[in-house]
């Protein structure tokens, strides 16, 4: 990608926000770290993995590895990232080792140089999902994958669609097609987790006693479903789906 992109120049002014704004956003991506990072671990652990180095490739701000850090996994954290102003941000924060920015598709890092490499939310924006994943697994021993499934009743809806185009989302995935970018790039997928979300997500920009009301009652509904019938909640509404992305044979 060129810094023209559309997509790295929404990030630029996402990232570059001031006061209010870069407060409500800020405390977002906060909250939303941590249950990657609680995917991450879990995933891992399902597995024995306990990573001396982890790579976080669009790292954005930091805040996955920040949550990382707090949970003592992860070892020697870094990220990558192709908005600079994020990358700055996230350098920013002590308990990182190091940010580097990249073109979004090879990294300037040699083979093999990290145990664990994550992309949380980054393959639905990516041009080339497959190809990222694979340039991400040919640096990393392992690889952790998050994505909305946004290929359901719900995410057709003009306004859900018109959303996911404002914050760059080029695809929208279901099971089988997040399954199908990971075996594309040469890796298998092994544990696997979806989650609704939980309430405290739902809630956050509901701001008055209706919103946070309406809000409540749709993690209700979608939690309960989920809990109920997995396969068929992943056909009504957004759930994200994880997993961890071994070489074969690994």
């Amino acid at each position: 990608m060129e810094d023209s992109d559309p997509l790295i120049a929404f990030y630029e002014r996402a990232y570059s926000a001031r006061g209010a704004e870069a407060e409500l956003y800020g405390g977002w991506r906060t909250l939303s770290a941590i249950g990657k990072a609680e995917h991450v671990i879990e995933l891992c652990r399902r597995e024995g993995i306990e990573p001396s180095s982890t790579l976080d490739v669009g790292c954005g701000d930091g805040a996955l590895m920040e949550q990382l850090h707090a949970c003592g996994f992860g070892g020697r954290l870094a990220g990558m990232e192709i908005s600079r102003a994020a990358a700055a941000i996230a350098a920013a924060r002590p308990v990182v080792d190091s940010v580097g920015h990249f073109d979004g598709a090879t990294l300037p890092l040699a083979g093999g140089a990290y145990e664990l490499g994550i992309l949380s939310h980054v393959l639905e924006h990516a041009p080339d999902p497959t190809a990222l994943l694979a340039e991400v697994a040919r640096v990393c021993r392992a690889v952790v994958i998050e994505v909305p499934l946004e290929a359901n009743l719900s995410a057709r809806r003009q306004s859900k669609r018109a959303h996911a185009e404002e914050i760059g989302h080029l695809r929208s995935l279901d099971r089988a097609g997040a399954r199908a970018i990971v075996t594309g790039a040469g890796l298998r997928p092994t544990s696997e987790l979806a989650d609704p979300l939980p309430l405290a997500v739902q809630r956050y920009f509901a701001r008055t006693p209706s919103q946070r009301a309406k809000a409540s009652a749709r993690w209700a509904i979608r939690a309960g479903a989920h809990r109920a019938a997995p396969a068929l909640a992943e056909r009504l509404f957004t759930v994200h789906y994880a997993c961890l992305c071994l070489p074969p044979g690994a």
